[in-house]
């Protein structure tokens, strides 16, 4: 407090009238030496406060600066190696961000070829099934009783086929006979014709015995197919996502209530399609390493990289298709998940081979 009330004091304005116009009666003293004096004050004051001002400044600025760096240099640990849950920010910087859904590769809505009714559904929404595998049971008994009719006909036919082999048999000597009395003279050429023409019709009757049994049989092929479609499978190894049918539905191609009989994923076919701007597509290129970050996870990044770039463009968009598949299954990514994939900067061909040596290098040392 005395050091700032001497700073005021030397601060204020000397009104006292200069020596040379001080009256004869006023207190003497050296007039130049006061004037000095308070000059020499007054720039002492302006010393200090510039000093302070500088002072406060730097401090200020100093922090703002110090408080950014440590902003700016603030890294994530990585996890462990192998851990399933990698939160560590991605070494490479990222290129380009782009938001997309989970789709699947390989994915089938198992319905009938024709109209059905639905007897059993042997599975549940899930259900891990195999391929092959007998997911549902459709009614079959139109079906088993053309079968039925059919395999009867095929055992008409060939009866129809052994009578008129049989009948050709007996034809042949009597042909043969008057063949050979022709040649002789003993029979007219009419009565010749008239045996050929005979024969020649059991031979037809064979032939179209032959033909007749041909078509049943194939009709038995036919309808067994249609008893065979009546039991539905899996087309390939995956998992039940969907099902729409229940026992005493009816289903078909055309109209099977919303979806057919039942939904069937390989899960192991799931990757992300996102829509990248034109403008930044040359940015991305095929086997480029990416992360994907799930909106149901947000701190799960999930090591990709890029499938394939769709070659054309959406006009309406503006944008490039980009396949990116995951480097590592879990059981925690769905289809039609929100996604977002950030494309990372490849890694110099002299960092892979460093870093191959070195785990060639600590392999040999294990």
């Amino acid at each position: 407090m005395d050091q700032k009330s001497a700073l005021l004091e030397q601060l204020r304005i000397d009104r006292s009238p200069p020596a040379s116009i001080r009256t004869s009666g006023g207190p003497p003293g050296d007039g130049s030496g006061g004037s000095r004096r308070w000059l020499i004050g007054v720039g002492i004051a302006i010393v200090v406060l510039a000093a302070a001002a500088g002072g406060w400044y730097w401090h200020g600025t100093h922090a703002r600066a110090v408080a950014v760096q440590a902003a700016r240099t603030r890294t994530v640990q990585p996890a462990a190696a192998g851990s399933p849950d990698t939160n560590a920010a991605p070494a490479a910087g990222s290129l380009l961000d782009a938001s997309g859904y989970v789709v699947a590769l390989r994915e089938a809505t198992v319905s009938a070829k024709g109209i059905y009714k639905v007897n059993q559904v042997l599975v549940q929404e899930g259900d891990q099934v195999r391929q092959g595998q007998i997911i549902a049971r459709l009614d079959d008994s139109n079906i088993r009783a053309q079968l039925l009719q059919s395999q009867a006909q095929v055992k008409q036919n060939e009866a129809a086929l052994a009578a008129a082999q049989l009948a050709a048999a007996d034809a042949q000597p009597t042909f043969m006979r008057d063949r050979a009395q022709l040649a002789g003279g003993l029979i007219s050429q009419d009565a010749f014709d008239a045996a050929k023409a005979s024969y020649d019709a059991t031979q037809s009757a064979v032939a179209v015995a032959r033909q007749n049994l041909a078509v049943a049989r194939a009709s038995v092929l036919i309808n067994q197919r249609y008893e065979d479609d009546t039991v539905i499978r899996a087309p390939f190894a995956g998992m039940v996502t969907v099902r729409n049918a229940q026992p005493g539905e009816i289903v078909s191609p055309q109209f099977s209530g919303g979806g057919g009989i039942a939904q069937i994923v390989d899960m192991d076919s799931l990757e992300v399609d996102v829509d990248v701007s034109e403008n930044f597509i040359s940015r991305v290129h095929p086997h480029q390493p990416a992360t994907i970050t799930l909106d149901a996870y947000p701190d799960w990044h999930i090591p990709a990289e890029v499938i394939a770039i769709i070659p054309t463009a959406d006009r309406s968009k503006a944008t490039v298709q980009v396949r990116v598949g995951f480097k590592q299954r879990d059981a925690r990514v769905l289809p039609e998940m929100s996604a977002r994939v950030s494309f990372l900067e490849p890694v110099p061909a002299a960092n892979r081979s460093s870093a191959t040596a070195a785990g060639h290098n600590s392999t040999h040392a294990q």
